[in-house]
Order: C-alpha cells, then sequence, then structure tokens
C-alpha cells in the first residue's frame, strides 16, 4: 500500500511538472520532452544521476529542446530567436483530465512498465530515461543528438542509477 501511494504521488508530481513544461513552452499538450524535462526535477535523482554518469548536465537538456525546436520550425523556413522561444506566452493551463501526446503516453505507459518490473517496483526518474531513450524519433531523440549523447549510453547509465540506489 505504501509502494503505491509513493508511485501516485511520483506520478502526480510527474505530469503536473511536464504539464507545466509543456504550457511554459507553448505547447498544448505534454509530450515525451516534456516528461523528461520532468523527469529531472523529480526528488529521487535518478534520471539527473544517468545524464551525470556520462558528465552531462541534466539542465542543458532544456536548451537542446528548444535548439532542436528552432532547428525544426528552421526547416520550413521560419527563423526564430532563442529569446523569442523563451518568450512564447504559455498555453492556457489545462483542466480537467491529465492529457498528452501520443508518443508522451507511450513514454509514460513504458516507464510504468518499466517500474513495474523491477523491485521495489517504485515509479522513478529514470525509468521515464530508460523509455525516452527508446524513442528513435521527434523531440527528444534530437536534442540529445545535438548534445553529443548517445540514446543507449544514457539508457544503460539510467539502468545503472536505478540499480545504485
Amino acid at each position: 500500500m505504501l509502494n503505491a501511494l509513493k508511485d501516485v504521488r511520483t506520478m502526480k508530481a510527474l505530469l503536473t511538472r511536464a504539464e507545466a513544461e509543456a504550457v511554459q513552452s507553448g505547447d498544448d499538450l505534454p509530450g515525451p520532452e516534456h516528461l523528461l524535462l520532468s523527469a529531472i526535477e523529480l526528488p529521487d535523482g535518478t534520471a539527473s544521476a544517468a545524464f551525470g554518469r556520462l558528465g552531462v548536465d541534466p539542465n542543458d537538456f532544456r536548451s537542446a529542446v528548444d535548439r532542436a525546436h528552432r532547428d525544426a520550425l528552421g526547416q520550413f523556413g521560419v527563423a526564430v530567436s532563442s529569446e523569442l522561444l523563451s518568450d512564447l506566452p504559455g498555453a492556457e493551463a489545462p483542466s480537467g483530465p491529465y492529457r498528452m501526446t501520443s508518443p508522451g503516453q507511450q513514454v509514460f505507459q513504458r516507464a510504468f512498465a518499466l517500474a513495474k518490473e523491477t523491485k521495489p517496483s517504485l515509479l522513478r526518474s529514470a525509468h521515464v530515461v530508460v523509455a525516452v531513450c527508446e524513442q528513435d524519433r521527434g523531440t527528444v531523440a534530437r536534442a540529445l543528438q545535438a548534445q553529443g549523447i548517445d540514446r543507449e549510453r544514457l539508457a544503460a547509465a539510467a539502468r545503472e542509477a536505478l540499480a545504485a540506489g
């Protein structure tokens, strides 16, 4: 029962923060990048530890996401400065049932399944890291590539962080 309560608290913190990340970036719904940004902030610290095991500052991921968004817009001939991206008006805070993009749902469901495979079966931030690393397309994949981070190595580092504590 105690583990279930911890899982609920972790899920609420993860999803609430992901939603805030999406709103802050002007997106209607949170996606995998918002889940990873949220996971980096979770107090269990395993997501941050995974980045640290590769010698990468996890806080640099936000800048990499901004660059990935800017580059994607640039492919359509839209030039956007970093300042403009950071000054986007936030989307309206959602109300009602929690919603996210389809890739975001896939990441969340996979992270939860990974948590159930480990002992103790608690959702931890590194589970989100492993889940996003399994996606070979999208903003997360482009942002990690821009940072020079191999997704397989990051997933392995996340698994090590989970095993360490």
